[in-house]
């Protein structure tokens, strides 16, 4: 009985709905924020609660209602999303161009310029941005009567707002507009090759007595999933806590809502951000720092995630300093784990991290001797074919000697035709005298099923492989192949594996063997074309190495039948 490939497929079948259903459990259909001014007044009072969440010590307040928009003052048209804001401040690095927002300084849009969208390839990818369909901003304030908070409006200081060629640092500086008894600079700090921003307040107490306020970092999303996430086994979008004690913690919008969520809040270590497919967001305060994380619900669909840090004591007529990059950008393995502790573990490879992080490293250094990702890719099937060659080998020997002794099976099969069980015996004592293990080719496609996992966790998951072109078509390794070529070809070449093997006896499962070809084609039409290349190449490996020793087989079996002629 030829039970190879029957396993292969209801092990393969089983882990993409055990991961499915993991993954969608984090998940709900997208919303679309309320707007209007209805919609900006209510989100503005929720988002007031968010900063009230405090450390040890830190006075509970409620931040002020928002401000008259510019419009109705007459001034500009404020942007129509669902936060309320004033005028737009454009800025532009080597790497991004960003829009601040005058109504509390927020970044309200990262336009990348190193990365495209994920369908339109002209365009630039944009991460933050605020608008009627998408929410998705990095906000901070101050928590003290009198203070800023991010519905204060500021006035924009002198200064550049594009770094200049030669130019390694570009420092932005807003005024806060509305303080009692406060001086409050706003400053953002954007460095050449990189997307790291350090946001820093200065606040000088112009009050009689000393003052202790905090200060709060969060990011605002709404739960929508990234255009062209896979629909088949999407990957996470949501809040992620990172700290010593709790390591890399996920924090579904799901159990946010739900008042369910888990995480460690009180560290003096650790960063909380966004993620989503390819990218992150995150405050990412220095270490032994005092600081409480949050993550909570705004309403209209909005969600917050953020951080609340005591500010340095500071004495009437001086200034205090508080100061938190944010990353805002790709997951680039080998620069965010140097940006931050944990913050490399938003390349979430589940389960199989041990398998796809030994494989993405192999995959990057054949990358950098052959600067093609797709001939990566088939070097490095190569390499794992290499790897389990004996296992492969032990298999194809199991299935050819079942090719051998399928005759004789057939004959039993005739012989006991309503006797399931006497054909059952026949067949376990034709297996014995032949020395044949019928499940002896399970094994080795057991072992192998992780690292086939692993790796498509690696093409799906890896912001290095996105957009990254193979030749002709495939422009695109990390997206479903456009003309479903490979699929189709990865199909031919599983019917001619099938022909390979021998038929099983059991008519049902020879039914599902001449069905699979086509289920499993079905299913590479949805999956990265780079892990289709991966296994048309290896089914093509497999037919050459299964072709030799099935041959190879066949000719021992045929020796003595001539021998006895002569």
């Amino acid at each position: 009985m030829d039970t190879r490939k029957l396993v292969l497929f209801f092990i393969f079948a089983f882990s993409v709905l055990m991961l499915a259903d993991a993954w969608t459990k984090a998940q709900r259909p997208p919303t679309v924020a309320t707007t209007g001014a209805e919609g900006a007044a209510a989100t503005a009072s929720k988002g007031a609660e968010a900063p009230a969440v405090p450390v040890p010590g830190a006075p509970a307040i409620a931040v002020p209602k928002p401000p008259a928009t510019p419009a109705a003052a007459g001034g500009p048209a404020a942007p129509t999303g669902a936060l309320p804001g004033g005028e737009r401040v454009r800025i532009e690095t080597d790497l991004a161009k960003i829009e601040i927002d005058t109504v509390g300084g927020d970044l309200r849009r990262l336009e990348m310029l190193k990365h495209k969208q994920t369908y339109e390839y002209d365009k630039n990818f944009v991460l933050l941005e605020e608008n009627a369909q998408h929410t998705y901003v990095a906000q901070s304030g101050l928590i003290g009567p009198g203070l800023p908070t991010h519905l204060t409006r500021y006035r924009l200081l002198p200064g550049p707002l594009k770094l200049e060629d030669g130019k390694d640092e570009l420092v932005v500086r807003l005024e806060a507009l509305e303080t009692e008894g406060y001086k409050v600079i706003k400053q953002l700090t954007f460095r050449r090759g990189t997307y790291l921003i350090d946001v820093a307040y200065q606040v000088t107490n112009n009050r009689s007595e000393p003052q202790s306020p905090f200060a709060y970092f969060q990011v605002v999303r709404d739960r929508s999933v990234p255009v062209g996430d896979s629909w088949f086994v999407p990957t996470y979008t949501g809040v992620s806590v990172y700290t010593d004690e709790g390591k890399y913690q996920k924090v579904s919008f799901d159990e946010i809502e739900k008042k369910k969520a888990k995480f460690v809040t009180q560290a003096d270590n650790g960063w909380v951000g966004m993620v989503q497919h390819y990218f992150v967001t995150a405050w990412l305060p220095a270490a032994k720092q005092p600081r409480e994380y949050f993550a909570k619900p705004l309403g209209n669909g909005l969600f917050a995630a953020g951080t609340v840090m005591p500010v340095a004591a500071i004495a009437p007529g001086a200034t205090a300093t508080i100061q938190v990059p944010l990353y805002s950008g790709p997951q680039e393995q080998d620069r965010i784990g140097e940006i931050a502790p944990g913050l490399d573990l938003t390349v979430d490879y589940g389960l199989f991290t041990i398998f796809a992080s030994p494989l993405f490293w192999v995959l990057k250094w054949l990358y950098a001797l052959v600067h093609n990702w797709g001939v990566a890719i088939i070097l490095l099937t190569v390499l794992i074919k290499l790897a389990f060659f004996p296992l492969s080998a032990a298999s194809y020997r199991s299935m050819a000697k079942m090719r051998v002794v399928a005759p004789k099976l057939q004959r039993i099969k005739e012989q006991y035709p309503d006797d399931r069980q006497k054909l059952q015996q026949a067949m376990m004592e034709l297996y014995k005298t032949e020395k044949i293990n019928p499940l002896g080719g399970c094994l080795p496609i057991v072992v192998q099923i992780p690292v086939f996992i692993a790796l498509y966790w690696v093409l799906l998951g890896s912001v290095e492989l996105r957009h990254a072109p193979f030749f002709g078509w495939i422009i695109d390794l990390s997206a479903p192949d456009p003309f479903y070529i490979l699929p189709l070809l990865m199909a031919a070449s599983m019917v001619l594996q099938m022909r390979l093997s021998p038929e099983p006896p059991d008519p049902v499962q020879a039914r599902i063997m001449k069905v699979m070809p086509f289920i499993f084609g079905a299913f590479f039409f949805f999956f990265p074309a780079g892990l289709v290349l991966y296994w048309l190449v290896n089914n093509i490996l497999s037919i050459g190495q299964q072709w030799y020793i099935t041959r190879q087989i066949e000719a021992d079996a045929a020796k003595p039948a001539n021998a006895g002629k002569r």
